[in-house]
């Protein structure tokens, strides 16, 4: 907990918690001084530290300076109601890698602070609808890229680095910003655009990218959750995280100056219902058969209502038969008994999805086989 102002609150309330019910009195006249002392960005605020945190406005959007650690180079950041304006920045690191500074307003909780009345952290087999409008103002010079993110973690609790998926929705990207990682997917439709999908894997996380093909300096009603449940169909981002948070700034290489967020307005609805545990149904067929072995598929279905991240299937065999070769399945046998589990790029099933393994059995090709299948609990 670096921000001095989180680490005072913290001081009070457990303070006030040693004092019990006597304290309510003390509690109140603390509370005028917090209020004194929190920086207000009604005004406008202007804030020059590299990782300092301040309402926007109100306390139900924050704004973070969010300079990266190693960083030198000077940043100083206008804040106001639901806005921030970069005054000044002296950034110059190459594109390709990290940024510099990410600038930006939050939603939710990122890096040991939260947001109040967000609706977040919420689960994501329950995301809600997630709405949003932002209107930037974009500098002409500068390597830099106007983008929300939304960070996805494996608790609720946010102490500490997100371990889960940081999803990036690219609006602009400026000079020799680019995305990281490699292009999975072009022109892929959500909310009503085009977007390019971008993947890497760096510090210990999932790193998402959805470029809009053309620039746009502003969204209005951007259906966030689209970009979600996107990644969560391509595995990236798992039904049991945490959508923590969300953020719409700016992520600067070079230079930034001048970029601004006029206005970030996110709507987070009601929590979907619990969707149940995941469940799943196996099916063997025999696909072709000669004198010393036979060919066959098991066509694994989801029978839930949510996704199943990972499955396991057993099944005996009737009459001595061998497994060897194999596909789509990581297969073991002990006696009769067969057990096969997923590999790392088919565990996911979507709701009344499917997917199928196969493999080469020596003998008798088995005519009638019970198979059993489980998605273990994550």
């Amino acid at each position: 907990m670096s921000n001095p102002l989180a680490q005072l609150a913290f001081r009070v309330s457990l303070t006030i918690a040693a004092i019990g019910l006597c304290g309510t009195v003390l509690a109140a006249a603390v509370g005028l001084v917090l209020m004194a002392a929190l920086p207000s960005a009604a005004a406008g605020t202007q804030v020059c530290g590299k990782n300092e945190v301040v309402p926007a406005g109100g306390a139900d959007y924050l704004a973070g300076t969010n300079v990266v650690g190693g960083v030198e180079t000077g940043q100083c950041v206008t804040v106001g109601d639901q806005s921030l304006k970069v005054d000044s920045a002296e950034h110059d690191r190459a594109p390709g890698g990290p940024p510099a500074a990410t600038p930006s307003l939050l939603k939710g909780c990122h890096l040991g602070v939260c947001s109040e009345n967000s609706g977040l952290p919420v689960q994501v087999s329950r995301l809600p609808e997630l709405t949003s409008d932002l209107v930037t103002t974009q500098a002409d010079e500068g390597d830099y890229a106007a983008a929300y993110t939304v960070w996805f973690h494996s608790r609720p609790a946010v102490d500490g680095p997100v371990d889960g998926a940081e999803l990036a929705i690219w609006l602009h990207g400026n000079g020799e910003a680019r995305p990281a990682g490699m292009m999975m997917a072009g022109a892929l439709p959500i909310s009503g655009a085009s977007w390019d999908v971008w993947f890497e894997k760096a510090d210990g996380r999932n790193r998402i990218t959805y470029e809009r093909v053309g620039d746009v300096t502003s969204v209005a009603g951007l259906d966030v959750r689209a970009f979600g449940k996107d990644a969560v169909n391509r595995g990236w981002v798992k039904a049991d995280w945490y959508l923590i948070g969300v953020e719409a700034g700016f992520d600067l290489w070079r230079g930034g100056a001048g970029n601004s967020v006029d206005r970030f307005d996110l709507a987070v609805g009601e929590a979907a219902p619990d969707q149940g545990p995941a469940s799943c149904t196996a099916k063997l067929f025999v696909d072709d058969t000669w004198a010393e072995g036979f060919t066959a598929t098991i066509v694994v279905t989801n029978t839930g209502k949510r996704a199943v991240e990972g499955w396991a299937v057993d099944w005996a065999f009737p009459a001595g038969q061998k497994v060897q070769n194999t596909w789509n399945a990581v297969i073991t046998q002990k006696g009769k008994a067969a057990h096969a589990v997923n590999v790392d790029y088919n565990g996911f099933i979507q709701a009344a999805g499917t997917v199928s393994f196969g493999f080469v059995g020596t003998g008798p090709a088995p005519k009638a086989v019970a198979v059993t299948c489980v998605s273990p609990a994550r």
